[in-house]
């Protein structure tokens, strides 16, 4: 020990008299390698025999030209990063498929895009007919290809007969995402002078004409996002909001909500009600109409993520913790006529409780309005 100590203090007395030049500086055992991939070269590639066939790889860290440069002097100074280009080609619509199926993808809300949506159809001569943008539906008149603009009769009527009538149904939707929207476009045809009223069918019966028409419609909707669109009041207020809504007791006394809504509104409306209510959804069953709810906890939202220190130490409560704390119910949606009614349950086979059921619902209709 006590030569070690010796040893230690005869190496600080040399490093105090003679400098450190031989520990720190440029030909020091410490020196500073931070800039010696200046001097860096690029060699040339292995050689392997002519016989043998080698896949040819691209190195990983090439040495830039630029940098193995013998008139470089001095330390180096690392470049500010250049800020990522975003593409200016990006619009706020696309165009989706599935099958057959075409459909409008907007990233902006129903009621910005009902406007310009309703004003393609007027500016290429369909005759709107019927519009409801509470539900954010309108249809067409019956209507001769030939009525049509020159634009959309060369693509639709190319091939129609003489005096061949079509009329179409559009459908605007709120997106998977929130402040998204889905257009959807269904068209039906008539033979030339009948009058029989055809009905709009769930799937196209000419996907062709539809498939046009919401081509020629994104190119439309995309010119106007460019050149500004404006917002329908009205369907910003009433879109997709039943026309009805009640709060009343069924045959057992138990609290329900009854929407005058088809079950397609209702379940996109409930579903809103309570993720504004701050409900936490923790799963959904739309074929048998349930969203099930945990009233301890709050509801999700897409940038939950715990922080830096949340994670550090642990304060995210854990899995277990949720589940001992968790308060689980099912909001229950069931068609009755041509309303629906909402229903809180405790399970398939058990009401909740009534204070439980009134507060849900309470908070669903207040959030509906």
């Amino acid at each position: 020990m006590k030569r070690f100590t010796g040893l230690s203090a005869l190496t600080l007395i040399i490093a105090s008299t003679s400098g450190c030049g031989w520990i720190y500086g440029e030909d020091g055992y410490f020196r500073d390698r931070g800039s010696d991939y200046l001097e860096a070269r690029q060699t040339a590639p292995m050689q392997v025999p002519a016989d043998v066939e080698a896949k040819h790889l691209d190195p990983l860290l090439p040495i830039p030209e630029q940098v193995a440069n013998s008139t470089a002097k001095g330390e180096f100074e690392v470049p500010r990063p250049q800020p990522l280009n975003a593409k200016a080609d990006v619009s706020d619509f696309s165009l989706q498929k599935s099958g057959d199926s075409r459909w409008v993808v907007a990233q902006r809300v129903p009621a910005e895009v009902w406007p310009i949506a309703r004003q393609f159809f007027a500016d290429n001569g369909f005759e709107i007919a019927e519009e409801r943008a509470q539900t954010g539906e309108f249809s067409t008149a019956w209507q001769p290809y030939s009525a049509l603009s020159s634009t959309v009769l060369r693509r639709l009527g190319s091939n129609a007969q003489d005096g061949e009538e079509v009329r179409v149904r559009v459908r605007i939707e709120p997106g998977v995402q929130r402040n998204t929207s889905e257009i959807f476009v269904v068209s039906a045809q008539r033979p030339a002078g009948s009058s029989a009223d055809v009905a709009f069918t769930n799937r196209s019966s000419n996907a062709s004409v539809d498939a046009a028409l919401i081509d020629e419609m994104l190119v439309s909707l995309a010119r106007s996002a460019e050149q500004g669109g404006s917002v329908s009041l009205l369907a910003a207020r009433d879109f997709d909001a039943p026309n009805r809504v009640s709060l009343s007791q069924d045959g057992n006394g138990s609290p329900v909500l009854t929407l005058g809504a088809d079950f397609d509104r209702a379940w996109s409306s409930v579903g809103r009600a309570l993720e504004m209510g701050d409900v936490r959804i923790d799963d959904i069953n739309r074929s048998l109409g349930i969203y099930y709810i945990n009233l301890a906890e709050s509801a999700k939202k897409d940038d939950d993520k715990p922080g830096f220190f949340s994670s550090l130490f642990g304060s995210a409560p854990s899995k277990e913790e949720v589940e001992a704390r968790a308060e689980r119910y099912q909001v229950h949606l069931t068609t009755t006529g041509d309303s629906v009614q909402v229903a809180v349950e405790k399970d398939g086979n058990t009401n909740a409780p009534d204070d439980i059921a009134r507060r849900v619902l309470d908070l669903i209709q207040e959030n509906m309005g």
